[in-house]
């Protein structure tokens, strides 16, 4: 045999043993990385930008978990995040999942994105070899290398996050997702617990944000370890500083004159010295990455402190980039942009100039929001005690949470103009899985409450979410108890939805195997309740429409019930308002929007003076239960005087007299 063909063979055994020479992201991306025509302003070998080295090694590197990127238009972040995948896969042969935040984006990011960097990288043909074949292995969803495996999803439904389990897990435009995703948990939470159990697990968030107080993206890079801006020195004073827009009363950031464009500046906020963009351009190579307590990330990806001693990196880190630092664009031409937004929001078009602080200064936008505060509403609370009816509450309905470890019930009362109450608030620990601890539920939903008039009231409707992980538990419960009126109910955000919707046969039971006679899952419109609730909690004075609040309920109950905002929100029909989550836990407001279905299902909003009053004549007759202890409880000051005594009323007086009660 030929010695040229022995030492081939040997070359190709020994192949498996070969170690690759370490390389940083930005140093992979500077050798082997290439921007295709299809999504690129020019088609050409890959040249970083002095911010992105920074960022990219941080990408790379094994020792931090998570890298947050908050970051504006135009600043190439879509490019470092496709080298990314290109370097775990061919470089690091990692698993890696990439969300977007829809599945039409999703595809899309393939055939613009991804398709073309895998065809145009030439390397990543070692790893792939399927790129131009159609192939089980070459698909929207899925791309398989040698050695390693890339999933692209939606990030909208919760089914979307299950049955993968990477290394690397690449979310981007985080504010676009959902923040609650199917009532399953954070888009960021469900990603994170897909690299549990890696050896060296990652997780790389970048987005344009959105909304103050509701951005995804603001949230992680405010919570990481260490929080860094790209600072250059000073030409004039030799300090290095931040390139920030500034503002009409700051000292600091972009001056122009006479509303001319051409002639922005940048001005230096320790000695006001100004620079133009090209002598920017020059000494951004000296620039660095600096954290808030002044240490710094060299072009080498190794960290340092403020005294240029070598530390140990961070677990995580996050970054603030905007469209000044980026070459693809001018200063003028941001100028411009914001001169055309303040002369729309001056005449009341705030749309523009939103669109400018997410898209260009990589900012969150404060926007006027709806919403209750939850300290008003406890300073209202009555002195009345939970587990109790009040005078006027007659019927009593509930809403149920199914959350992993327990079920949260909240029982509302209802009256005449539904005029509410707060019942009960109670959290039951459970494990939905377990078919024997929905007795507990079933147990609790049986509870009988006393009423003020002595008598014993039931819960007449409930409420069942069955979103998350327990639906086939929900239809199992609900099918053996529609005598009870108990209903699984689905929630429906869509603008203009009927708080009872339509009702939908569901044929699966609790093993998940087919039976003939199934379950009605029923539509419930939660945005249309939510609505309908805000409305009734601006209203103070008693009567039809007002909110009671037990003062025996705990804050937590306040802040779950006060947890969304109403917000105008941008949707493929046009701009419309959108319940929107501001803080992790709503369980009690997903409760009482369940406990309002149920009234809805009872009809209640439809009863007639003659329907009421027959209902009081059964809860809070005139004589009342001889043998029961009538339950004394303190009344709200009465809007109005009330009525003396019968007795003392004169016989001509009473038809002129209608009756006082706050009830039906």
């Amino acid at each position: 045999m030929d010695m040229s063909e022995i030492h081939k063979a040997i070359k190709r055994g020994l192949s498996a043993f070969i170690s690759e020479v370490p390389m940083t992201l930005s140093e992979w991306a500077t050798e082997h990385f290439y921007l295709s025509a299809e999504s690129s302003y020019v088609e050409k070998r890959w040249e970083a930008f002095p911010y992105q080295i920074g960022i990219m090694n941080c990408m790379s590197n094994d020792d931090i978990t998570e890298v947050v990127v908050k970051k504006s238009a135009r600043v190439g972040y879509t490019k470092m995040m496709l080298a990314a995948i290109g370097y775990f896969a061919e470089h690091k042969r990692r698993n890696q999942a990439i969300w977007q935040p829809t599945d039409d984006d999703s595809d899309d990011f393939v055939k613009t994105e991804v398709d073309p960097m895998l065809r145009d990288v030439k390397i990543m043909q070692r790893v792939f070899p399927e790129y131009l074949s159609r192939h089980r292995n070459n698909t929207l969803r899925q791309k398989t290398f040698l050695g390693s495996i890339l999933h692209l999803r939606g990030g909208k439904a919760a089914k979307n996050y299950r049955r993968i389990s990477v290394d690397v897990a690449h979310m981007d435009e985080v504010d676009g997702f959902d923040s609650d995703i199917e009532k399953e948990g954070s888009p960021v939470t469900l990603s994170r617990k897909r690299t549990e159990g890696a050896t060296f697990p990652k997780q790389i968030l970048g987005s344009t944000p959105k909304l103050r107080h509701f951005s995804l993206i603001e949230s992680r890079e405010q919570q990481a370890e260490k929080r860094y801006r790209f600072k250059v020195p000073c030409v004039h004073c030799g300090v290095v500083h931040e390139i920030r827009w500034g503002g009409k009363d700051a000292k600091y950031g972009f001056k122009w004159v006479n509303d001319d464009p051409e002639t922005v500046v940048h001005v230096c906020a320790d000695c006001g010295g100004a620079i133009a963009q090209n002598e920017f351009k020059v000494i951004s190579a000296q620039g660095k990455w600096i954290d808030q307590d002044g240490g710094w990330i060299g072009n080498d990806g190794k960290f340092y402190n403020a005294h240029g001693e070598p530390i140990q990196p961070p677990r995580s880190v996050g970054f603030h980039v905007w469209t000044a630092y980026s070459p693809m664009t001018t200063w003028a031409q941001i100028v411009r942009e914001f001169m055309s937004a303040q002369a729309k929001a001056k005449v009341g078009d705030k749309s523009e100039l939103k669109t400018f602080v997410n898209t260009t200064l990589g900012e969150t936008w404060e926007e006027e929001v709806e919403q209750t505060d939850s300290h008003a509403l406890m300073a209202r609370a009555e002195p009345f005690a939970l587990r109790t009816l009040p005078m006027g509450c007659l019927v009593l309905t509930a809403g149920v949470d199914v959350q992993d470890n327990r079920f949260e019930v909240t029982v509302w009362g209802w009256g005449r103009g539904e005029e509410m109450w707060t019942v009960d608030y109670v959290v039951l620990e459970a494990n939905p899985a377990d078919e024997r601890d929905w007795e507990k539920l079933d147990t609790y939903l049986e509870t009988k409450f006393q009423h003020a008039s002595g008598q014993m009231v039931a819960i007449e409707a409930t409420g069942i979410d069955s979103g998350g992980h327990f639906t086939h538990q929900v239809y199992d419960f609900c099918r053996k108890r529609t005598a009870k009126r108990i209903y699984a109910i689905k929630g429906d955000s869509k603008q203009g939805s009927p708080v009872k919707g339509k009702a939908s046969m569901q044929d699966v039971n609790w093993r998940g195997q087919i039976i003939k006679n199934g379950v009605k899952l029923w539509i419930v419109g939660t945005d249309t309740a939510k609505d309908l609730l805000h409305g009734r909690l601006q209203v103070l004075q008693n009567g039809p429409g007002k909110v009671h609040f037990s003062s025996d309920l705990p804050a937590e109950f306040y802040a779950q019930l006060t947890a969304e905002a109403r917000v105008l929100q941008k949707t493929s029909t046009g701009e419309q308002y959108r319940w929107v989550k501001k803080s992790a836990r709503n369980e009690v407001l997903d409760c009482t929007i369940y406990a309002m279905f149920a009234a809805h299902m009872l009809d209640l909003h439809r009863f007639t003076d003659k329907m009421w009053q027959k209902i009081t004549d059964a809860v809070q007759p005139q004589t009342g239960d001889l043998f029961a202890a009538p339950i004394i409880v303190q009344q709200p000051p009465q809007d109005k005087p009330v009525l003396p005594p019968p007795e003392q009323i004169k016989p001509q007086q009473r038809r002129q007299i209608r009756p006082q009660g706050r009830t039906w």
